[in-house]
């Protein structure tokens, strides 16, 4: 099987290996970072679409062939498994997860495969990953892609409603493959899209026999890698010079977003693509989380246009779709006087980590509403006899 394993000196490297595939060929690269509790077959959709192939490539033909396909047309794909999930590593110390390791493992692999330059495409956490990448070493990427994604910390969590609050409490509830995929399903897709008619069956049937087939044999995350992502994605940040950084380096940046994302609220997709000006182009889409999955062709299309524009010469002001604000022409940044906008953003923050202890308070309770109730299962009362004297 093809691993990468991670060179690096540093302790949260050591026997750390990475699980990816390879499929397609021709001198234009494109490495796929999946995002939280994900493997690199989620990105079926994208493979196909930019690719055309159904199987991934056998490594060693594609290293023997590396150096013929320098001047081939065409691309080739490279998926893996973050450390954490799926067939990779799973370091056992939580430290041993942030987005900045992870790009590092993202550059690794990039090494591995003797990719001097790639598109870098993320999605959700991988977004996050993608965009540490790019701060990192902007000279390694062709063109950045960010699916569904936002700017991590409390971003990651979604809007406080009855629906979610449900859907929390069936997912700290879920202990089986098929209550994981109940939850999965009604997060990652629209309900438009699950009650779509297949034949004689809906997608939504279809598709949860595929989750809970796909989870059974590869297994529900570990304790450890969850644990390990999701203190990546809470610690996850990208400041101003790494933002700069991003924007200034003449690669074009598209960010796609499904409008029914629940997960993450298409407004901080929005704050961050403003934030990637003049590089970012926004596109919004009809679908949820797995817009990729629910809009396969119009992502498809947005993916193969970004990898179009990145070899021309076309300008990033003509490439954004994010209209230039008349205060911005007037005035550097450092000069602005915005107080209304100040305002605006600390309240927004208020009430942002209200609702992050809000929905901590929440999963607290359910867990400890869980172990008690198993606690009471097991001290149940033993009836006593009397003994006549």
């Amino acid at each position: 099987m093809p691993y990468c394993e991670i060179n690096s000196c540093e302790e949260e490297n050591r026997g750390v290996k990475l699980f990816y595939k390879t499929y397609g060929h021709g001198k234009t690269k494109v490495l796929l970072v999946i995002g939280f509790a994900g493997t690199l077959e989620s990105w079926g959709p994208q493979i196909k679409g930019l690719t055309s192939a159904d199987e991934a490539r056998d490594e060693d033909v594609a290293e023997l062939s590396r150096r013929d396909e320098e001047e081939e047309e065409g691309i080739e794909v490279c998926c893996f498994d973050n450390r954490g999930m799926g067939r990779s590593s799973i370091p056992t110390n939580k430290y041993h997860y942030s987005t900045t390791i992870m790009a590092k493992d993202a550059l690794s692999l990039m090494d591995h495969l003797g990719w001097r330059k790639a598109h870098v495409f993320g999605h959700s956490m991988g977004g996050m990953i993608a965009c540490k990448l790019a701060s990192i070493a902007p000279d390694r990427l062709c063109s950045l892609a960010l699916l569904n994604v936002t700017g991590g910390g409390y971003q990651c969590f979604p809007r406080i409603d009855r629906q979610i609050m449900s859907l929390a409490f069936r997912f700290l509830r879920a202990n089986t493959p098929e209550e994981r995929a109940s939850v999965d399903l009604e997060v990652h897709y629209t309900k438009e899209y699950l009650d779509q008619t297949i034949g004689s069956s809906t997608r939504r049937k279809i598709l949860f026999q595929e989750y809970v087939k796909a989870m059974s044999s590869a297994g529900m995350q570990s304790k450890h890698g969850y644990e390990g992502q999701v203190h990546a994605c809470w610690n996850h940040k990208m400041n101003q010079d790494e933002i700069d950084t991003i924007r200034l380096s003449g690669f074009p940046v598209a960010i796609i977003h499904g409008r029914d994302d629940l997960v993450a609220q298409l407004y901080h997709a929005r704050r961050l693509a403003e934030r990637l000006r003049p590089a970012a182009r926004m596109v919004e889409l009809h679908g949820a989380h797995l817009v990729g999955h629910e809009r396969p062709d119009e992502v498809n299309t947005a993916l193969l246009d970004l990898i179009k524009v990145s070899e021309s010469k076309l300008e990033q002001q003509e490439w954004s779709n994010l209209a230039e604000r008349e205060s911005e022409r007037a005035m550097p940044l450092s000069n602005r006087n915005n107080d209304g906008a100040v305002v605006l953003v600390t309240l927004y923050s208020l009430l942002a980590k209200i609702q992050l202890s809000f929905l901590f308070f929440m999963g607290f309770f359910f867990m400890f509403f869980g172990h008690m109730r198993n606690i009471v299962k097991v001290l149940k009362p033993v009836r006593v006899l009397a003994v006549e004297s």
